[in-house]
């Protein structure tokens, strides 16, 4: 043991060194500070290969930035607890730090970690910093959890405002030697991209660097008009930020202010400004829900949907994911999830209303596909976006809201630039324009086991817009007539 008083800190979706509570209280005992990170069975088992493979390249970030602060990351692969019990005895280490998580299985994991290390005679000490407000911080005036996100909204204003955000530590107290670590290559996370991954790379935006710099981008350009551009699909509108709040790489606090300061400077950015924050507090929202009912993972959230007639996977669910349904404005979105790894949010509510209501397809069908292709993917934001959009999660009007594609393509994209960008086939049966080069990397991307050509003949719509939403509705009524006693539309979740 080379240290007698030296603190691990444990990274896990916090991968920066600004705004990081427990790395900051590490340094400021003055003592060596380990950073760590475990590739343990919880984290195995999230997310799917576009997500994987967006850890390890953030780990290769974050390996970089320790260095730059004098420190380095020791990786290893193993069960959480023993793994850093074996850590704490390999550098005399006493005390383990980490940022707390609120999915159920980080929970599980992380109150057995700490009790674990509390057996051993270790210090376990946990922090906040990967939400504005800790999902059990809130409550409603009866102490319990919000269903409905305004007055979530409210009560976030009503709160204590989030934290002016931490600096980096300039220097991190290191040990006289270091423990033996694996390689972020070792672990094997980027594997199942297969050549995606080379598709894909173009589009991240990787490391805190990055994400303070796409942040301070939005807030001198964007955030004034965010509030209406952000649907606007054919024009750069929204933060793009997504994809670093997932993994930590930027503070939600750190967006927070920059979006009051802005307003404050302008008053001109402060509709955008507000917009933009709700967005923010719309992330905790899902997670105060997903803290409070872990079944929206997996499960209706309302259980009144459990005897809804969605369809399993099938051949219409396959078309969806391939882009090929001959809606124009879906499959261009399913385009771009394939190449970016990302979805404009707009999209993202068409494609997950037509898989659900238009093909009559299980929700948890499409939610795995995000899973397994979005460099943004968040737990509790993927699954309620998919409940909200399906219309068994907390939405006032779950069911009625059935997007027509058409419509919104010709509010949202008017002159056709965003299916142009990333539909090739359809672009191809307009003379006037020509294949957008960001399209054609789909066909670089997709499995080979598709077959799939930029010059394939568009496909014939699977079902027209007008049928497959009377056909949502009609299955909707039946259910209605089935249990009168037990309303889908609860007045619960109207109030």
């Amino acid at each position: 043991m080379a240290e007698p008083n030296g603190t691990l800190v444990w990274f896990r979706r916090d991968l920066r060194l600004g705004d990081h509570e427990a790395l900051s209280a590490a340094c400021a005992r003055r003592e060596p500070v380990i950073p760590v990170f475990v590739l343990d069975p919880v984290l195995e088992d999230m997310g799917g290969a576009a997500a994987q493979w967006r850890w390890s390249i953030g780990l290769d970030r974050l390996s970089l930035s320790l260095r730059a602060a004098g420190s380095r990351l020791i990786i290893r692969r193993g069960e959480a607890l023993e793994t850093l019990k074996k850590l704490a005895a390999e550098t005399g280490a006493r005390r383990i730090h980490w940022s707390r998580l609120y999915d159920p299985e980080s929970i599980e994991r992380d109150t057995a970690v700490k009790s674990g290390l509390k057996a051993a005679g270790l210090e376990a000490e946990s922090f906040e910093g990967h939400l504005l407000h800790e999902p059990f911080k809130l409550k409603t005036k009866t102490g319990g959890y919000f269903k409905v996100y305004t007055p979530f909204w409210r009560a976030c204003l009503a709160a204590n405002a989030p934290e002016q955000p931490l600096p980096a530590p300039a220097k991190i107290p290191a040990p006289e030697t270091w423990p033996a670590s694996d390689t972020v290559e070792s672990l094997g996370l980027e594997r199942a991209m297969n050549r995606g991954a080379a598709v894909v790379k173009d589009f991240a935006r990787v490391g805190e660097t990055a994400a303070r710099d796409r942040l301070d981008a939005f807030i001198d350009a964007s955030v004034a008009s965010y509030h209406d551009d952000r649907d606007r699909t054919d024009r750069d509108g929204t933060s793009k930020l997504s994809e670093n709040l997932a993994l930590g790489e930027l503070s939600p606090r750190a967006a927070w202010h920059a979006a009051e300061a802005a307003a404050a400077r302008d008053p001109k950015a402060a509709a955008g400004a507000e917009v933009f924050r709700k967005e923010l507090v719309w992330r905790d929202f899902a997670w105060h829900l997903l803290y409070h009912t872990p079944h929206i993972a997996t499960q209706n959230w309302r259980d009144q949907w459990d005897a809804f007639p969605w369809r399993a996977d099938n051949d219409d669910a396959e078309a969806w994911r391939r882009g090929r349904t001959g809606q124009p404005f879906i499959d261009a979105a399913m385009r771009e999830l394939y190449v970016t790894g990302t979805m404009h949010n707009r999209t993202r509510m068409l494609t997950a209303s037509f898989l659900t209501k238009h093909l009559m397809t299980d929700w948890r069908v499409g939610e795995a596909w995000f899973r397994d292709c979005l460099i943004d993917w968040d737990p509790a934001s993927n699954a309620m976006g998919w409940q909200w959009a399906a219309g068994s999660g907390p939405d006032a009007a779950p069911f009625f809201r059935i997007f027509n594609p058409e419509t919104q393509s010709a509010k949202f994209d008017p002159a056709g630039d965003y299916v142009n960008r990333w539909l090739p086939e359809y672009a191809a049966s307009d003379l006037s324009r020509s294949a957008h080069h960001d399209g054609l990397k789909f066909f670089d991307a997709c499995p080979r086991s598709w077959s799939m050509s930029s010059q394939d003949a568009y496909p014939d719509l699977i079902i027209s817009l007008a049928s497959g939403r009377q056909r949502a509705l009609n299955a909707y009524a039946d259910i209605a007539k089935q249990s009168p006693s037990k309303p889908i539309v609860s007045k619960e979740i109207i109030s």
